[in-house]
């Protein structure tokens, strides 16, 4: 009964105000000055809440902007210089200089969407990748540690030693068989090894 008593009192006053307000001799309020009762250098939450944090304190310092109902006066020359120019044009000049207007609008907007779409393309080129990088570690190791590399020896290099010539044939093994082999004695008579074939020196013939 109290809620439904309270309830009842409230609908009548704003049913009350209302008909003030509606009345042909009230004042409409958008033709009324407000005037700031009180100025406070403080912070004050509740402005802050009400302005979405754009206004934090009301003071001496914001309160001729924000209650301001008129431009500042420069701003207000150059309107009033605006629209002396603007009834100088004919209604014919006006319309023409509106359809230039649209058409170089239309033509930036144009361009700008083109940048755009060219942009957007050309960011996806350089974020497509363009190698393999499992094959790329795959000759990196192959180049650095001979990873994956066959062991074969060509063909030819087990024949090397039937043959009557042992050095063509220590020649055809290539150079996956090449190992020079220090041998003791004097230097002279270090020979390199060539697919296990000793070779003679230069200068000397070959021993039979």
């Amino acid at each position: 009964p109290s809620v439904l008593d309270s309830f009842a009192l409230l609908s009548g006053q704003l049913n009350t105000l209302n008909k003030v307000l509606k009345h042909e001799k009230t004042p409409l309020l958008r033709n009324q000055v407000i005037i700031p009762l009180v100025l406070s250098p403080d912070r004050d939450e509740e402005i802050m809440r009400q302005t979405e944090g754009r206004v934090p304190v009301f003071s001496h310092e914001v309160v001729p902007d924000h209650l301001r109902t008129k431009p500042d006066p420069e701003v207000e020359e150059q309107e009033k210089q605006l629209i002396t120019d603007a009834a100088r044009i004919s209604p014919d000049a006006a319309q023409k200089q509106i359809q230039s207007l649209n058409k170089m609008c239309s033509n930036l907007l144009e361009k700008i969407s083109k940048e755009e779409r060219e942009s957007e393309s050309g960011g996806l080129r350089q974020n497509k990748q363009t190698f393999n990088p499992a094959d790329t570690n795959a000759l990196v190791a192959a180049v650095a540690f001979g990873k994956g590399l066959s062991n074969r020896r060509p063909p030819g290099s087990g024949a090397s030693g039937q043959s009557g010539q042992p050095g063509a044939g220590a020649i055809i093994a290539g150079a996956s068989g090449m190992q020079q082999v220090p041998m003791t004695g004097a230097p002279a008579q270090q020979q390199p090894m060539l697919a296990g074939v000793q070779m003679a020196p230069a200068g000397q013939p070959g021993k039979e």
